[in-house]
């Protein structure tokens, strides 16, 4: 309950020095207890354009991971899929099921691409552990 009141007053502080001050913000994306990302933290970028929200924010990993989808593609911030009412939980739901459910079946980076998953899952943790926040 504490971390909402906080979450909704952040807003209202955010909203009130004006919209210029809201289109960057860096949040830490933890994944506390699905393998292979549970080793680490994740920060990633939340980057929302002048057209918000009728445009769709971008959302880039800051911190490197080992994830064959190599960028985030999550189809609620695609274009075609994006609607103004959108809420944020609603773009991050999606994005934390991203990170915790890895697909090295549908890779958009062949490189990382294993047809052992458990090999995929081994590399990503070795690489969580190295790379990831602490």
């Amino acid at each position: 309950m504490a971390a909402s009141r906080r979450l909704m007053k952040e807003h209202e502080e955010i909203r009130k020095c004006g919209m210029k001050n809201f289109c960057n913000i860096q949040v830490g994306l933890i994944v506390p207890y699905n393998p292979p990302y549970d080793k680490g933290a994740f920060r990633i970028e939340i980057n929302f354009p002048a057209e918000y929200p009728f445009k769709p924010p971008k959302i880039t990993f800051k911190t490197k991971i080992y994830h064959e989808k190599g960028q985030v593609c999550l189809p609620v911030i695609s274009a075609e899929n994006w609607k103004p009412a959108t809420k944020s939980d609603q773009v991050i739901q999606p994005l934390i099921a991203l990170v915790n459910d890895p697909q090295p079946e549908h890779p958009l980076r062949a490189d990382l691409a294993e047809a052992d998953s458990k090999k995929f899952c081994k590399n990503a943790e070795e690489f969580t552990k190295k790379y990831g926040e602490k």
